[in-house]
């Protein structure tokens, strides 16, 4: 978890790609999750582009059809990292 006066590194922020997910959770889905669970969202902003350079998906869905844009956006304090996700070429399933 992130702390506001902690200082993380490029190859700090890498370690999140090699994150395994469990069985039911689409590999790129689960990485974004940590990440936005662990980083603040000044952390989240700069991971983004990272997650991108590696060729992740940042619209994968979930079974249901649902994107992680999908989850933010339901959490009333997101707005930074729904911003950052959109600005990405995040997308909702509702769009």
């Amino acid at each position: 978890m992130a702390t506001r006066d902690e200082e993380w590194s490029h190859e700090r922020l890498q370690t999140f790609l090699t994150l395994e997910p469990p069985e039911s959770l689409p590999a790129d889905y689960n990485v974004l999750l940590k990440a936005y669970r662990g980083m603040t969202d000044e952390l989240f902003v700069r991971f983004l582009p990272i997650f991108i350079a590696a060729k992740r998906d940042i619209n994968t869905r979930l079974e249901n059809g649902s994107t992680f844009l999908d989850l933010v956006l339901q959490h009333r304090k997101s707005a930074a990292y729904a911003d950052a996700l959109r600005d990405n070429g995040a997308i909702s399933s509702k769009d």
